[in-house]
């Protein structure tokens, strides 16, 4: 049985860091491409950051250079550090997984998802 819980999320100022987790289990995360999405109230999902199984990460313009997404073999988890966030960053925060070594941007391309965790940036 498949399952990802995220961790992390909370209410900051414009400029301060957050780190979200999320922890894999019924898989190993080091061979499933992971990603990241967000939700904003009103809008639609969008990507945020992905890593794929050889490690090869891609990143939505609007976080480069601010977000980087990581993930621990160890620890069979994901990780997506955010620094000088921005109240445009305000969401529910997703990960998901596919079953394959690569990743799309494409949410309908993951298999599996978590229950998300909010973000918030004032």
């Amino acid at each position: 049985h498949v399952q990802l819980v995220e961790s992390g999320g909370g209410s900051v100022q414009a400029g301060e860091s957050l780190r979200l987790s999320c922890v894999g289990s019924g898989f190993t995360v080091s061979t499933y491409c992971l990603g990241w999405f967000r939700q904003a109230p009103g809008k639609e999902r969008e990507p945020v950051a992905t890593i794929s199984s050889v490690s090869s990460t891609r990143y939505a313009d609007f976080v480069k250079g601010r977000f980087t997404v990581s993930q621990d073999s160890a620890k069979n988890t994901l990780y997506l550090q955010m620094n000088s966030l921005k109240p445009e960053d305000t969401a529910m925060y997703y990960c998901a997984a596919r079953n394959y070594w690569d990743c799309t941007l494409r949410e309908i391309s993951y298999n599996y998802w978590g229950q998300g965790t909010q973000v918030t940036v004032s």
